[in-house]
């Protein structure tokens, strides 16, 4: 059992990150219905990015400190990721969006330059939804492991 404790710090997190993709999956279904495929693309509700680090943030603050130089690198990594997923990645879906403009008001073969993904990034909602998964599920899983 106390193989187990140690890895804790990392293990949270990877099923954390899990179960906020499994959601996404669910939600997702349910509003567009069936398509296995979506198991694992990115984009739409909840971030699962963004639990996954969030959840690595809380169980790095809980296991190893606040004060620690882990805890500082850890913050960092989860600033990248976020900012990431609902800036840089919603600017390549803008481009894609009006690229997809352009292919359709140029005489060129469709078939040649198929239609870009829109949606590539997430919206600040999706974000702060990952973000409160990642944290209630690490505390949730900190007590039921203490």
């Amino acid at each position: 059992m106390e193989f187990f404790q140690d890895y804790l710090i990392f293990l949270i997190p990877i099923v954390v990150g899990i179960i906020a993709q499994i959601i996404k999956f669910a939600l997702y279904t349910l509003k567009h219905g069936w398509d296995p495929e979506y198991i694992f693309t990115h984009g739409h509700m909840p971030s699962s990015h963004t639990a996954l680090v969030v959840s690595m943030l809380t169980s790095v603050g809980y296991y190893e400190n606040i004060h620690s130089g882990v805890f500082a690198l850890a913050a960092v990594l989860a600033f990248i990721v976020i900012d990431d997923a609902v800036r840089i990645r919603m600017h390549l879906g803008d481009q894609g969006r009006y690229l997809n403009m352009l292919i359709e008001q140029l005489p060129i073969s469709k078939e040649q330059f198929p239609r870009l993904k829109e949606h590539v990034g997430h919206r600040a909602n999706e974000v702060v939804v990952g973000a409160a998964i990642g944290f209630f599920l690490t505390l949730f899983f900190i007590r039921l492991f203490a």
